[in-house]
């Protein structure tokens, strides 16, 4: 039984840190869309207004950076587009990386 726990918890953490990694380039559009979707409730759209501008904002910001990338035949624009969203994606990799790291290490005092 203890055996089998620990093949689960093994195989669960790595499943969520593949989950997490692959949609780390999702970053910029969800920081986007939370932006917005704050933005509007805090100028007093409600919950369900903010959460359409949000989507809204996420889904603009993903199909135009996709749009620009797919239209742009200029290798450096490009690669400023691609590290508009990587830089991003860095970032949240190396917070969640750095967060997992501390659940086998003990807390200080």
């Amino acid at each position: 039984m203890f055996v089998i726990g620990l093949f689960l918890s093994v195989v669960g953490i790595g499943f969520l840190c593949w989950l997490l990694f692959t949609l780390a380039v999702y970053a910029l559009p969800f920081f986007a869309g939370l932006t917005g979707g704050l933005a509007a409730f805090h100028n007093g759209s409600g919950v369900i207004g903010a959460l359409v501008v949000g989507v809204l904002v996420g889904g603009t910001t993903l199909a135009i950076g996709q749009l620009a990338f797919m239209t742009v035949r200029t290798p450096l624009i490009r690669a400023a587009i691609a590290l508009l969203f990587a830089v991003p994606a860095a970032i949240a990799g190396y917070h969640a990386t750095f967060g997992l790291a501390q659940i086998g290490v003990p807390a200080e005092f």
